[in-house]
């Protein structure tokens, strides 16, 4: 069933930063010190996987040490996980794919969303759900620049994120696309610096990462 689009803070969250880390937290405790150091680097936007039994904590324990951050829960596959999402204070939610299940509980929520896709027809199919801003996944590198590119005439009012294997070296090819203002990647926050507890380090990637703007 098609849904009436209603306008979304999703583009203006994506604008907000060329490099959207995405996050697997394990322990809550280290969340608030891994938002300041992201925030002290200029990233303001990011991604939390909802994997693991930390996640909603996490989400929750970031929002309260960076308010102005936007902090986003990952890996949401039904409604439920959308409740999840909200309750923990969540400023926007992700998916791998979408569903019209998915797509309803996000709208009745008035959850900002990015849905997972893939090919021609599932970007359609989010636009009959109200969805202009979708993530692509997965971008395997580089190899989807060239795909985003094909695709720009013809869904002239899509804004993608690109995730999946992204690495800095292939940032400037996405964002300098017309479609693409935003790409999702790991690399910002490794996982051995979280367990070291090297918020410096994390900064000074958070930096580098801010820096990469649209020519």
């Amino acid at each position: 069933m098609e849904m009436t689009a209603t306008p979304s803070p999703m583009r203006e969250f994506l604008a907000r930063t060329p490099v959207m880390p995405v996050l697997t937290i394990r322990d809550a405790a280290v969340a608030g010190d891994l938002a300041h150091a992201l925030v002290d680097g200029g990233i303001e936007v990011f991604e939390v996987l909802m994997r693991t039994p930390a996640a909603a904590d996490a989400i929750s324990a970031m929002v309260a040490a960076e308010p102005k951050a936007r902090v986003g829960a990952g890996t949401l596959l039904t409604p439920a996980d959308v409740a999840r999402a909200v309750d923990a204070g969540a400023s926007f939610g992700v998916a791998p794919g979408l569903t019209e299940t998915l797509g309803r509980a996000v709208r009745e929520r008035k959850l900002p969303f990015l849905p997972g896709v893939a090919t021609a027809s599932e970007i359609m199919a989010a636009l009959e759900l109200g969805f202009e801003e979708q993530k692509f996944f997965p971008a395997h590198g580089a190899a989807a620049i060239t795909w985003l590119k094909s695709v720009a005439g013809v869904f002239p009012n899509v804004t993608f994120c690109p995730t999946g294997g992204i690495l800095a070296e292939h940032v400037d090819g996405y964002i300098s696309l017309p479609n693409c203002t935003t790409i999702g990647c790991s690399w910002v926050v490794p996982a051995d610096l979280v367990a070291a507890r090297d918020w410096k380090a994390i900064t000074a990637l958070a930096a580098h990462a801010a820096a990469m703007r649209r020519a």
